[in-house]
């Protein structure tokens, strides 16, 4: 699967991991090393997110059901917590300047389209 910035016309990520069960979201991107350029971890439900146990830094964009922008947190280093989003039902881990770099805002509509297939998390 790919992520995608319908509003902006831009590529967010183009190997998509999804963590759809208590263990998988809880683990997250915890003792990876890094989330190399171009893949993202969706979190699926979730709704607030932390970096223990982490190693370096990644873009948070929080989404509603249908997939608009609620939130972002850019440059989340280890060892932070985020807030709870209300409405928000998933969040997405994306390698630090993603957001910048395809200028992702709150208010845009993202999805997932069918590409290099969907990876376990």
């Amino acid at each position: 699967m790919e992520l995608y910035n319908e509003t902006r016309d831009a590529m967010i990520a183009s190997r998509v991991s999804i963590a759809r069960n208590p263990w998988s979201r809880f683990r997250g991107l915890m003792l990876r090393r890094s989330l190399p350029e171009g893949h993202a971890l969706i979190l699926d439900p979730g709704n607030g997110i932390h970096s223990f146990f982490m190693r370096f830094a990644f873009d948070a964009i929080f989404v509603d059901a249908d997939w608009t922008v609620r939130y972002i947190v850019r440059g989340m280093r280890p060892w932070r917590m985020t807030r709870f989003v209300r409405g928000t039902k998933r969040v997405i881990e994306v390698p630090v300047g993603t957001c910048v770099a395809t200028a992702t805002a709150v208010g845009d509509s993202l999805s997932l389209r069918a590409g290099s297939g969907e990876q376990a998390a």
